[in-house]
């Protein structure tokens, strides 16, 4: 039982990202097939797996093609209720789910202003007022997250769960534009991105060179912390 999971460019695709970490970190058998994001070949390579027509995008091994990432979490939860993607505390759960929906429909000034991009560090990067009122509202959530009665362990809800899932190209955004957040959302950043699982996958992305690179924020440019 083989999964297929469709995926566009690993440096720059956050949602492509949270499509693979589902398979990858719970060990759940899959391939990977890149889809030309960049390279105006989308719609045809896309053209399958209708009516899909944006990555990430999973086949099951009964044929069946499920797009959004949120449906995607969903489905593979319950095909395997014997991993916990979700946290196992009905109270942790329900904050679970709660966090990931909140990602996929706010913060849209973090998405438009801070394109994620997993090659360098943008040091002096203008932070605006609406994003900084995300930054804030992400720092609410995060923080929720953690005042469960039982949390223990580095990770949003104590174990890795869905949840980290869909905020792992968020805190990419954190660190690749260094935006001011509190010591205890660092952390959980720097946990994120030291990940065998986030490492592998931007290693992979670095193999593509750009030239010129595509997001230039004209910042003084400064190492990934993480390589």
């Amino acid at each position: 039982m083989t999964y297929d999971l469709y995926i566009g460019d690993r440096t720059f695709s956050s949602w492509s990202l949270r499509g693979w970490l589902m398979l990858e970190k719970f060990g759940l058998p899959y391939r990977s097939h890149m889809v030309g994001l960049y390279a105006q070949t989308m719609a045809q390579e896309m053209g399958p797996l209708a009516p899909a027509i944006l990555v990430p995008a999973l086949r099951l091994p009964d044929g069946e093609v499920i797009g959004e990432t949120l449906a995607m979490a969903e489905t593979l939860a319950e095909r395997h209720p014997d991993i916990a993607l979700w946290p196992k505390d009905a109270t942790q759960r329900s904050r679970a789910r709660w966090l990931c929906a909140a990602m996929t429909s706010g913060f849209p000034a973090l998405r438009n202003e801070c394109p994620m991009q997993l090659q360098h560090v943008n040091k002096g990067f203008t932070v605006s007022d609406a994003l900084r009122a995300d930054i804030a509202r992400l720092e609410q959530l995060w923080d929720h997250a953690r005042q469960s009665s039982d949390h223990s362990g580095p990770w949003l809800f104590g174990q890795y769960s869905l949840a980290d899932v869909f905020y792992a190209p968020v805190c990419a955004r954190v660190v690749g534009y260094d935006l001011p957040v509190s010591d205890a959302a660092r952390r959980y950043c720097h946990e994120t991105l030291s990940d065998p699982a986030f490492r592998a996958w931007r290693a992979e992305g670095l193999k593509t060179v750009y030239n010129p690179f595509p997001y230039d924020m004209g910042c003084e440019i400064q190492d990934w912390p993480f390589d």
